[in-house]
């Protein structure tokens, strides 16, 4: 079939159509488009998960691509990060960034997390209009792993726009360009941290290139590069989503309102409810695999939706009902096996801090705009909002 993936207000509501997929099969076939090859995306929960795990599906890109011609003109640092490896390879640099994500880890964080939380929310208005994502779906993740990686104050604005760049969707020259100079960026950071040193998570990233000899410097800028980028953009859109799932559900608003140290017993239903990632990063079959009742030939990429699979009824009753007393546990927002992102536990305490701040300091939060009237990022790897415009304070309908 053809990629249904781009038919009209997909973005809007990209589960109605998931949904349609799923039910005729939750492996697809999908026809060669413009410019592509054919694929197959999974959109079945079972599937999805057996899919994170399967040994037959890589996500050795430089090996699937080698050969074959291309316009693109992406920064190596970005084209091959340790998303794109497999073991044992990945392995060895997984094992180098975990470190910075462990429970340990992100409990230090959290007071710095929590005074950045409680500025950006004390700047909101007492009474009247913002932007939720500008004022702080992007600011706290980007200041959080800005901090950690030790990349200046005066420069996580520029780097902050690099990163929207490179989701430019059907933009693949802008998305190149972006490439190269978040990539220079970082290659310069590198080089001054060798000479002045701060503390950082990056000292120890340079320390294991220049003195252990654990990475290669190419591996080195890759994979800051990758902590930058994946450090925030699904937290901010994690944080969004969030925030408008509370609102559209003035029960369960009101359910958190009243008790906000209990925001992290929802965090796992509003994952599942509208998951930050739409569709996880490549795979390709390295042999004929078969996941379900699909068969799946070798050298094909295969595509996994953890947002499709997260609203599989077979998996998850009423998938469309947002139900705090669900057990979403198993949901796949941030993968499975191997590749589950090491970043899960940072983004969930950034999510729960924010939340408790934002509706503890402005408990007569609203939409601003009709639901129908927001715009998403025109993107299919990521599912976030452009903007989320709310109203700090109750007023009567009609005056807004």
């Amino acid at each position: 079939m053809s990629d249904p993936l781009s038919c009209p207000g997909f973005f809007e509501n990209p589960y109605d159509f998931y949904d349609e997929l799923r039910a005729a099969a939750p492996v697809r076939h999908m026809a060669a488009g413009s410019g592509s090859g054919p694929s197959y995306l999974v959109t079945g929960y079972a599937e999805a998960k057996a899919a994170f795990a399967h040994p037959g599906l890589s996500k050795d890109t430089a090996r699937f691509f080698a050969g074959r011609t291309s316009n693109r003109d992406l920064h190596p640092a970005v084209a091959r990060t340790m998303l794109a490896t497999d073991p044992p390879e990945h392995t060895r640099l997984r094992r180098l960034v975990t470190k910075a994500f462990t429970t340990g880890a992100v409990n230090r964080l959290r007071p710095y997390i929590q005074q950045t939380a409680d500025h950006l929310v004390d700047g909101l208005p007492d009474d009247g209009e913002a932007d939720l994502v500008t004022a702080l779906a992007v600011p706290l993740p980007l200041t959080v792993i800005c901090e950690l990686l030790g990349v200046p104050e005066a420069d996580r604005a520029q780097v902050r726009a690099w990163s929207n760049e490179l989701f430019s969707a059907g933009q693949p020259h802008r998305i190149d360009v972006a490439s190269h100079a978040v990539a220079g960026y970082m290659t310069d950071l590198i080089k001054a941290r060798r000479r002045v040193q701060d503390g950082s998570f990056l000292d120890e990233l340079i320390a294991a290139r220049d003195e252990g000899e654990q990475l290669t410097e190419d591996e080195l800028v890759s994979l800051v590069v990758l902590l930058l980028v994946a450090g925030h953009e699904t937290t901010t859109n994690f944080i969004g989503n969030a925030v408008l799932a509370l609102l559209r559900h003035p029960a369960l608003l009101d359910r958190v309102r009243g008790g906000p140290d209990h925001i992290g017993t929802v965090l796992d239903e509003l994952l599942r409810y509208d998951s930050p990632v739409g569709i996880a990063t490549f795979r390709y079959s390295t042999r004929a695999i078969t996941l379900g009742e699909t068969e799946i030939p070798a050298g094909v990429p295969v595509l996994i939706s953890p947002g499709a699979a997260n609203r599989d009824p077979a998996r998850y009753p009423d998938p469309g009902r947002l139900d705090p007393g669900r057990d979403s546990a198993g949901h796949l927002a941030f993968g499975h096996g191997i590749h589950r992102c090491p970043g899960a536990p940072l983004a969930l305490a950034e999510t729960e801090i924010a939340l408790r701040a934002l509706l503890t300091r402005h408990p007569g939060l609203r939409l601003a705009v009709a639901p129908e009237e927001l715009r998403w990022r025109r993107t299919r790897l990521i599912r976030g909002l452009e903007a989320l415009p709310v109203r700090t304070r109750q007023t009567p309908v009609g005056t807004r």
